[in-house]
């Protein structure tokens, strides 16, 4: 689905749309421009919401959402183009895929902020980040992220599997619209594929049959228990209600149940986990 097939669709639905999510046309008509040339994986949720809460909540509410996703994105796109710049990763596939990811992550950054901007706020300052997730000393469980390719590895996938999850956190505020629905979980499933990607390059470097392109109950993939904040729930094998675990006669064991389904996390769980990589 084109975003901006979804955004003409709704001008013609409700002719006031822009008006309802600000009385500045001008920030949702760039958004509909700068649909036009980025990706649809490049997309952040944020902004496919702000068409729902445009319609349930004030400015005010709308701007903190747009802000708590442009810290995350800030956190994402430092990220990426601190490891891109490092030297230590392989060059052909690995540079080509984590500089796509660098990339998608500061688009991201320009979307949000201009749509803050646009709602008459100041987007928020970029944090000074600790990617050694020692909560500014430096010296965290990461301290070698930029020169160890397995590790810097490592907390990329903890932040793409983090980001699948909080995702799936923020469906549920959708539903009363199909269409931005359709596009969030489009997004999600793009979401997916790059934490994939990123497990099947550790899985190449290391040579571990453990590391799978999914996430096994509640298990970090070797990575450890300073990340396992993002991976707890995750062993989940209830669904609607149901157990998976041998249902209808079936073999199908409690690590098969949990890799079926993604869990989500709440805003505040997200939070918890990168506040260790936030010096100020």
């Amino acid at each position: 689905m084109n975003i901006e097939h979804i955004i003409t669709e709704l001008e013609k639905a409700d002719p006031e749309v822009y008006e309802r999510m600000s009385p500045r046309r001008k920030v949702m008509q760039q958004f509909a421009r700068t649909g036009r040339t980025i990706a649809l994986s490049a997309l952040p949720l944020a902004l496919s919401s702000l068409f729902t809460k445009a319609y349930g909540r004030g400015v005010t509410a709308v701007s903190d959402v747009l802000q708590y996703a442009l810290t995350l994105e800030y956190l994402e796109a430092d990220f990426y183009t601190q490891a891109v710049a490092s030297g230590i990763i392989p060059a052909g596939a690995a540079t080509t895929a984590l500089t796509l990811i660098r990339d998608h992550e500061n688009a991201h950054v320009a979307l949000l902020k201009t749509a803050i901007t646009g709602l008459g706020v100041t987007p928020v300052s970029k944090p000074t980040f600790d990617f050694s997730a020692g909560s500014g000393s430096g010296n965290g469980p990461f301290k070698t992220v930029f020169t160890d390719y397995s590790v810097l590895l490592a907390v990329a996938q903890t932040f793409e599997d983090t980001g699948v999850r909080a995702y799936k956190g923020r469906a549920a505020e959708l539903v009363s619209s199909k269409d931005v629905l359709t596009v969030a979980l489009q997004i999600h499933s793009v979401e997916a594929r790059h934490a994939s990607h990123l497990r099947s390059m550790r899985r190449a470097l290391t040579g571990s049959t453990t590391i799978k392109p999914w996430i096994t109950g509640n298990d970090t993939a070797g990575i450890g228990a300073a990340v396992q904040a993002s991976y707890n729930g995750e062993d989940l094998t209830m669904q609607a209600g149901i157990n998976i675990v041998g249902i209808n006669g079936t073999s199908i064991s409690a690590n098969a149940a949990s890799e079926a389904f993604d869990e989500p996390l709440t805003s505040t769980a997200v939070l918890a986990i990168v506040n260790p990589f936030i010096k100020s």
